[in-house]
């Protein structure tokens, strides 16, 4: 690599945690770690932080635990995980514990104001991608490297490709950004962005509010991308602003910077677009697939339960009742975003349609709890992942779309073109 190479953004947080003033595609790195964070998911973290003879995590300000996945806990074995990282957190003196109140990690650490521009951060979840929304490098590890981390405050990374996705227009109202990036997805498929990188950029993505740009870079893991990325900006900062009582530094690209791959997406004309079982990148628009009987709707996750996600369930079906042959499940991705919801009356309006509130976590997206599929039940969710078995039965088929698309889908009954219940 010789001087005066054009260096992207995120290569640039790289070679600083790298202690470095350049890094280049394919090259082996070892960096510093701004926050190491673990769920649920992972007592073996744990274990494998125990079987490489840890002692003492290396910094205990830099980490954090999540109880998301299983919250609060459905079996005895969940409850005695939690119960162990409880016992871990005290004794290595974590400062960061999120119990089962909490909500979903990829929500809560950004209003907690532990996710900030240019920051390097690292989880138990692959979705960790959300934080490039904010400018930080996120990617999510399995147990062994988050352990590493615990033990030495650092992890290697290999630097990723840079594909740049241009999204362009004004959408439609009624569709959102889950429909962007599934029309992505469908365009580009699951294996387009595997160990890349993918920076979101376009006159869309400024349009777009943190809610909506948050599951741009959420479901860029789902074309296998390692980390995402959007450039902060006023918006950025405003969110930014009373949560992050640190000072951190907004990140630039290099004019002539050479990506790898760019891509341009024109959405004006997009219509609400469905991923069809029984994979992400089976994606069609809603007008093919309206009138497939559902048996339940999933307004949530990390990718569909923020508080604009709720509003247009709201807005759809305020003073209106969801079929009879329908169920409706709601789960806000933190307790803020309940609290928000209730505050806004969103929560009273679902409720008198017929929704099930539950608590904030992940239960019903990965099929763990809170509202399972039986076998030969449809379902549509507004969560990422729509493989055999991923909420419940491998006999169920699930359609994602988004929240509006759920909404008006539940009070059809069958899958719905939400476009005609949205009046502005």
């Amino acid at each position: 690599m010789g001087s005066g190479y054009n260096m992207h953004a995120l290569e640039k947080i790289l070679a600083t945690h790298a202690g470095k003033k350049e890094v280049s595609p394919g090259e082996i790195i070892n960096c510093k770690v701004d926050l190491a964070a673990v769920n649920d998911l992972y007592l073996q973290v744990i274990k494998s932080f125990q079987e490489m003879g840890g002692q003492k995590v290396k910094d205990p300000e830099k980490v954090a635990f999540i109880f998301d996945h299983y919250a609060p806990a459905p079996t005895i074995k969940a409850a005695l995980n939690q119960k162990i990282m409880r016992e871990f957190v005290r004794e290595q003196k974590i400062k960061y514990l999120f119990d089962v109140d909490a909500g979903i990690c990829h929500q809560i650490l950004p209003e907690s104001g532990l996710v900030w521009p240019g920051m390097l951060l690292i989880m138990t979840d692959s979705h960790t991608t959300t934080h490039g929304a904010f400018g930080a490098f996120g990617t999510g590890v399995g147990a062994t490297d988050l352990a590493v981390a615990l033990l030495t405050g650092e992890l290697w990374f290999r630097v990723p490709e840079i594909i740049r996705i241009n999204v362009d227009g004004y959408l439609q109202p009624g569709v959102m950004a889950k429909d962007v990036i599934l029309h992505i997805i469908g365009t580009l498929k699951q294996d387009a962005a595997i160990y890349k990188a993918i920076e979101f950029t376009g006159s869309t993505v400024k349009e777009l509010s943190i809610d909506g740009r948050m599951v741009l870079t959420n479901m860029s893991v789902e074309m296998g991308a390692k980390t995402s990325y959007i450039q902060p900006d006023n918006k950025t900062l405003a969110y930014l602003k009373s949560r992050v009582k640190k000072p951190f530094k907004v990140y630039t690209t290099d004019p002539g910077y050479k990506y790898a791959e760019e891509f341009l997406f024109e959405v004006e004309k997009l219509e609400p677009q469905v991923a069809v079982p029984h994979t992400v990148d089976n994606v069609v628009s809603v007008s093919e697939v309206e009138g497939v009987e559902v048996d339940q709707v999933f307004i949530g996750s990390c990718t569909g339960g923020r508080l604009e996600d709720i509003e247009i369930a709201a807005r759809i079906l305020k003073n209106k009742k969801i079929n009879k042959n329908t169920r409706l499940i709601v789960g806000p991705a933190s307790k803020n975003v309940l609290l928000e919801a209730i505050n806004a009356g969103y929560i009273d309006i679902l409720l008198k349609a017929g929704a099930t509130i539950i608590p904030p976590g992940c239960g019903p997206c990965l099929g763990a709890h809170q509202g399972v599929l039986a076998p030969g039940e449809v379902g549509v969710t507004t969560s990422s992942r729509n493989f055999p078995g991923r909420m419940g039965s491998r006999e169920a088929k699930i359609y994602i779309t988004s929240p509006a698309t759920a909404a008006a889908t539940a009070l059809e009954g069958k899958i719905a073109d939400p476009r005609k219940y949205i009046k502005e």
